[in-house]
């Protein structure tokens, strides 16, 4: 099976050429053990595309994360799989329409220097009432923001939303040490309050117009960066009036920009880099 490699600020993934993927029902598997970094090539998640239409470009989507769960969808994918079909000649476009679980999204390569290409996404209108990310506590809540979440034999407070899938943020003064913001990203993805588990997010507000961010990713685990973090992160900023409406994002291994007008849908521009392509044995 052929597949190539592409990250995202680090956030990486392997892409099957469209129409080339396993069945359905293999896909968690070979996710688990392609994705493993001793024993397979290695990487956050598996992405599986399908071309629907050239002119315009159409193209459905999936991705599996590296433990064989699947996911609604990812920005960093979206990012990576636009990259992909420029890179191959597959799309026939620059802008392409993914067809997700959550919902439609698009997206535009708007240049490319070798194997690095800069890729606008449209990630739609963040969520926030607590049956949408979902959350449940017991309540009917609106808005889960600055809510006291227990965890790890603390309380922290925490605000989410859904960007298609959910996502929860914590915001801080100094970032926790590493181990430490581990053991709280594990804790949290897997709280009994997030019924299908939850991305998490640690902020740094660093000033109107930017923002740092750690990334710990459901199914996952520790990221070097995430589309869909990075969008909640800014989003969650926003609704807290902590920064401005267009949002740099700094992740350990470069930056992003969020653009969330007021009445509109949020977009997300960013790298893309092909890593290499190669074969997998037999499925």
């Amino acid at each position: 099976m052929r597949f190539a490699k592409v990250h995202g600020l680090g956030n990486d993934f392997l892409v099957v050429p469209p129409g080339a993927g396993p069945a359905a029902a293999e896909a968690g598997g070979l996710a688990r053990r392609i994705c493993e970094r001793h024993t397979g090539v290695g990487a956050d998640g598996l992405i599986l595309l399908t071309i629907e239409r050239t002119e315009p470009a159409v193209a459905s989507f999936r991705v599996f994360n590296a433990d064989g769960s699947e996911a609604e969808l990812s920005g960093n994918g979206l990012r990576c799989a636009a990259a992909y079909l420029a890179w191959c000649g597959a799309a026939g476009s620059a802008k392409i329409l993914f067809r997700t679980a959550a919902g439609d999204r698009p997206s535009e390569v708007l240049s490319s220097e070798g194997p690095r290409f800069e890729v606008r996404i449209g990630l739609g209108v963040p969520r926030v009432a607590a049956a949408d990310i979902p959350f449940d506590d017991g309540q009917r809540l609106y808005r889960i923001m600055d809510y006291p979440l227990f965890v790890s034999k603390k309380t922290y407070a925490v605000t989410c939303v859904s960007m298609g899938n959910p996502h929860c943020s914590l915001f801080f003064d100094e970032l926790p040490a590493h181990g430490e913001w581990r053991t709280i990203g594990a804790g949290i993805e897997t709280h009994p309050f997030f019924p299908q588990r939850t991305n998490v997010e640690f902020i740094r507000v660093l000033g109107r117009s930017e923002i740092e961010v750690r990334f710990w990713e459901r199914g996952v685990g520790e990221t070097l960066a995430s589309g869909t973090g990075s969008a909640a992160a800014a989003a969650s900023a926003m609704l807290k009036g902590l920064v401005d409406r267009t949002v740099t994002v700094r992740t350990a291994l470069g930056s992003l920009k969020v653009e969330w007008p007021v009445g509109g849908e949020l977009f997300q521009t960013g790298p893309a880099e092909i890593v290499f392509s190669g074969d997998y044995p037999a499925l």
